[in-house]
């Protein structure tokens, strides 16, 4: 308020400005509008013609101005040269034209436009144009579309979830679920929806136990939808992301903001969101037999089956994939969505990556596809899982790679022999482990000299001051890298016989090879063991490993889907997020 009252010279308070027109009453006050001016204000509001200033404009528009002797927001006339012939300048925000009074409010955050429609009667008025409202949902929370066609190219949401849970349901019934927007403007979207709820815009990751998700908080329209995304069927990892609608937010009538929970197969109902502490965020349905099925849980089963795999239960012959989907199938529904969700970032992207981060997915052998986030931190490359299996939950690191130790591949008749490329990878982790134990030793040391230097170091000063000599052990040069030769940026590539691949269609040459180690676990995750293997770099958006001692090969595509309001602000507030994701699904 004190901001905004200094940028239109006028007095501190909406108190000493109504003590002052008090005082100036029946003398001729200029502080209210005149009618002229407040007509001209309504037209502009009606014909809504505003300018394409820039951010350069409007920030010189709105400069400080220089207060007026009366505290008032116009010009003291009596303190101006009567000779004066030259047109006269605005000496206060409030003299300017309506039009630029529009474009100056534009350029302001929505959070500080109450404040500034406090300052007097004509800036209420200006705040009142459609242009600045709109201009704040655009910028602020990306909605492009016009309001007025929203009722019918907005409806692209909902048909996606009609169809896909009941084709004979036409849209035309779903729409009249709906209120008339006819009458909604863009202030009312700001200020009952899109506001209250921007706290929980982004990526999200449920907690579902060992399986954990990815949940996208998106603007959609009229609506604010919550998208569960899920991976293709096993094994098409190039296919793009499935999404699931499991809660939208709208306006109703009365201008008041509605929670409806989009999960099961009756159509949208009654539900709740709730927001505690920061960060995170939970759903509840209020009607959750919503979500039940005439054919009871079988019915249930076999079309959470045909949706999550694609294929009936008769048609995967595996005996321990059936154990592993029916163990999910089970887990997984007893929640209902009520569900608690806790933000994730995705990592900014820095020039000496060695791709550009972020979501991959990958196939994991009988837990069919899961979806992991790769993130650069120095010479390593880590690679976590959002969404997880029994055997390694979600948020465990599932893949971490030495840049630093690049592997050259033989030719293309020694990499079909699986004791070849074992013996290549097999000698870096020997080179590693002994690095490691050289360090671990070094430390010890360095400990044990600090230690006797320090207690030498007292005694002999006790006795005349003289300086203790160190020894730091830290002579020994660092470790060198496993080889020195640069690989070339194309090399041939097949898979080594014996290795199992979900996947037979994958690039058959790779830019660069580093050895690396991947999580392996027992069922409910003990024992885990960092087993050694070999990350293989396709291209920009597709890479892969080989598990050595499990003889089966991963291959991890991009997600490439737009995911707005999902960037960490900085790489110390990704690390904090990634070392907190370990304890939320441990």
């Amino acid at each position: 308020m004190a901001v905004c009252a200094r940028l239109c010279g006028v007095g501190q308070s909406r108190r000493c400005r109504r003590r002052q027109r008090q005082n100036q009453q029946g003398q001729g006050s200029d502080s209210d509008m005149d009618e002229e001016e407040e007509e001209r204000i309504v037209g502009l509001k009606q014909s809504d013609a505003v300018g394409g200033g820039g951010p350069e404009s409007g920030a010189a528009t709105a400069g400080p101005s220089d207060a007026c002797e009366n505290g008032s927001g116009h010009v003291n006339r009596g303190s101006l040269d009567s000779t004066s012939t030259g047109p006269q300048h605005p000496q206060s925000l409030a003299e300017l034209p309506p039009e630029l009074l529009v474009e100056t409010f534009s350029l302001l955050p929505g959070t500080a436009l109450p404040n500034v429609a406090l300052v007097c009667k004509k800036f209420r008025q200006i705040l009142n144009t459609e242009t600045i409202w709109r201009r704040r949902c655009m910028e602020e929370f990306g909605m492009k579309e016009d309001l007025r066609k929203m009722e019918v190219e907005g409806v692209s949401s909902r048909d996606i979830y009609v169809k896909r849970v009941n084709p004979r349901v036409k849209s035309g019934r779903f729409v009249k679920l709906l209120p008339d927007y006819e009458h909604m403007d863009y202030r009312d979207v700001y200020t009952h929806l899109l506001h209250p709820y921007r706290q929980i815009l982004g990526l999200w990751q449920p907690d579902i136990g060992p399986y954990g998700g990815l949940l996208n908080v998106v603007v959609d329209g009229l609506f604010i939808i919550g998208w569960m995304y899920l991976p293709p069927h096993d094994p098409r990892v190039e296919d793009p992301m499935r999404r699931r609608p499991l809660f939208r937010i709208h306006l109703w009538e009365s201008k008041k903001s509605t929670v409806e929970c989009m999960y099961g197969h009756k159509g949208p109902h009654k539900g709740d969101i709730q927001t505690g502490k920061k960060d995170e965020f939970s759903t509840k349905c209020s009607q959750t037999d919503h979500h039940r099925m005439p054919g009871g849980r079988q019915e249930e089963f076999r079309t959470w089956l045909e949706e999550e795999w694609g294929r009936t239960l008769e048609e995967i012959f595996h005996e321990h994939m059936q154990e592993l989907i029916l163990m999910k199938f089970i887990y997984t529904s007893q929640y209902d969505n009520c569900l608690t969700y806790r933000r994730i970032y995705l990592p900014p992207t820095m020039p000496s990556d060695l791709l550009r981060p972020g979501l991959f997915k990958g196939t994991y052998g009988s837990h069919g596809l899961e979806i992991v986030m790769l993130s650069f931190h120095g010479n390593s490359a880590r690679a976590t899982k959002l969404t997880g299996d029994p055997n390694v939950p979600a948020g465990q690191l599932t893949l971490d790679v030495d840049l630093s130790r690049p592997v050259v591949l033989p030719e293309l008749k020694h990499q079909r022999n699986i004791e070849e490329l074992s013996r290549l990878v097999l000698g870096v982790h020997e080179e590693v482990q002994r690095a490691q134990q050289q360090q671990q030793q070094q430390q010890q040391q360095q400990a044990m000299d600090t230690a006797t230097a320090e207690g030498a170091c007292s005694d002999v000063t006790a006795a005349g001051g003289v300086e203790a000599e160190r020894v730091t052990g830290t002579d020994s040069p660092p470790p060198e890298p496993s080889s020195s030769i640069s690989p070339p940026e194309s090399q041939p590539f097949v898979l080594p016989l014996g290795v199992m691949a979900r996947n037979e269609v994958y690039p058959r040459t790779c830019r660069k090879c580093f050895y690396g180690t991947g999580l392996i676990a027992g069922h409910g995750f003990t024992s885990p063991e960092r087993t050694p293997g070999l990350f293989v770099l396709f291209d920009a958006d597709r890479f892969g490993f080989i598990w050595l001692e499990l003889k089966s090969f991963s291959l991890y595509s991009r997600l490439t889907d737009n995911l707005a309001h999902s960037y960490a602000p900085n790489m110390e507030r990704f690390e904090a997020m990634l070392g907190n994701m370990q304890s939320w699904t441990s």
